[in-house]
């Protein structure tokens, strides 16, 4: 038996001493020996060859416990968290071996944080709001809106000054205190006044000039910006080179056949107007199921480890990461930018972290509480269901992704259903 002794010392804390026999230990010396032996040289041996108990006088009895621990503790470990009935979600603080030799064994104590216990509070019969689903005319004009935009091409004008919407191909230096800074000039540079893509205040002040003028934007660099220029007041030395405006075509039966499969403007309009009212219900589904989880959250009773949290943070962080990487970016380089510390970059996070990790509890907890399992049916629809998404074979799938996963993704699924089918809409 690994394990000596468990005790709770708070809320999912428990302190643990755990024992390895002297037998178990001395076999994992020896095996540590035998992995080690080849590259251990003792005078009067070829190297390689010496004994287990030459090298052990030699170096110590001792030589071969740090392997030999590392060979044991995994099994030994885990062995005492089964043992004792615990569901461990960190690593363990505080690890100490008070004992440890061939003759006694090894006695390893420990703290270990536990998966925490949720009382549920209400979960069924939660009253929520839906949003509005309905397409309006005003909706699809806009989404017309939109399309006419994306359809537009710019046209040179010279006969006025610049607007906000014109796309200005501009020359600027930027300066603070007099002095150039870098990264601060550019040429012809194409800017849409009112898109927001430079230092606010800084658009407007390019728009009511013309074409070959000259002239200076006096702007404050935000606070959460690259550390040198952070606050800082700059001026700009601009000058416009050209100014262009769009030109939008005309929203009739020639545009619907230019930008979709339709041949007449009415036709284009009743398809937007049923894919706006589809979007609108998607999203006033979410937003009904958000509701109901958030107020499930709010009643329950559970005292979350704030390891839970952080490792949450750090996935969400990673995940950020990979998708900055697919887009050739460096985290680093891409937070030098933003001008913000590996600390001020999480904390963004942390709110959505922590609404996550209450979310998974809440509903791991009405699985148990309502008994819901995922049926083999339901496996292999998701594994089809991932095949076709991805365009692999459903054994890849099955390789890929442990069939433990996939039941609980289908039970959180099945709970978040069951949640919403016994909640109230107001």
């Amino acid at each position: 038996m690994a394990l000596k002794s468990s005790n709770k010392i708070e809320t999912n804390l428990y302190e643990l001493e755990i024992t390895i026999d002297a037998e178990a230990f001395t076999e994992a010396c020896k095996k540590a020996y035998l992995k080690q032996r080849k590259s251990i040289q003792i005078p009067g041996f070829r190297k390689g060859k010496a004994t287990q108990g030459m090298i052990e006088k030699v170096y110590g009895e001792g030589v071969f416990y740090e392997e030999a621990l590392e060979i044991v503790y995994p099994e030994y470990v885990g062995a005492a968290f089964e043992e004792a009935g615990l569901n461990v979600i960190d690593q363990p603080a505080d690890v100490d071996f008070p004992v440890m030799s061939k003759s006694e064994g090894v006695v390893i104590t420990m703290k270990v944080t536990t998966y925490p216990e949720v009382k549920l509070g209400e979960y069924k019969g939660i009253k929520g709001k839906m949003l509005d689903t309905e397409a309006t005319d005003e909706d699809v004009a806009q989404e017309l809106k939109n399309m006419q935009d994306r359809n537009s091409r710019l046209i040179a004008v010279e006969d006025r000054a610049s607007e906000m919407g014109d796309t200005c191909d501009i020359n600027f230096e930027g300066f603070v205190d007099g002095v150039a800074f870098e990264g601060g000039k550019g040429e012809n540079y194409p800017l849409e006044l009112g898109s927001n893509s430079f230092i606010p205040g800084f658009e407007e002040q390019v728009a009511g000039h013309k074409t070959g003028e000259k002239f200076d934007v006096n702007v404050t660099f935000p606070e959460q910006y690259e550390p040198s220029l952070a606050g800082k007041d700059a001026v700009f030395k601009c000058s416009i080179n050209e100014i262009k405006t769009k030109e939008l075509p005309e929203l009739d039966d020639e545009f619907a056949k230019d930008v979709s499969e339709f041949d007449t403007l009415d036709e284009l309009k009743a398809d937007l107007k049923k894919q706006i009212s589809e979007r609108k219900e998607a999203n006033a589904k979410t937003d009904f199921e958000n509701q109901i989880v958030e107020q499930i959250c709010d009643n329950m009773e559970v005292e979350i480890p704030e390891c839970m949290f952080t490792q949450k943070c750090d996935e969400m962080v990673q995940d950020y990461a990979y998708r900055l990487q697919m887009q050739g970016l460096d985290l680093n380089t891409y937070l030098q930018y933003l001008g913000q510390t590996m600390d001020q970059f999480k904390e963004q996070f942390m709110d959505g972290a922590k609404m996550q990790v209450k979310t998974k509890l809440a509903l791991d907890a009405i699985v148990k509480a309502e008994g819901i399992e995922a049926t083999e049916e339901e496996i292999e629809a998701e594994v089809a269901k991932l095949a076709e998404q991805y365009n692999m074979e459903a054994e890849q799938i099955k390789a890929a992704v442990p069939q433990q996963q996939l039941s609980a993704d289908i039970v959180t699924r099945k709970a978040v259903d069951f949640v919403v089918e016994n909640a109230v809409k107001e």
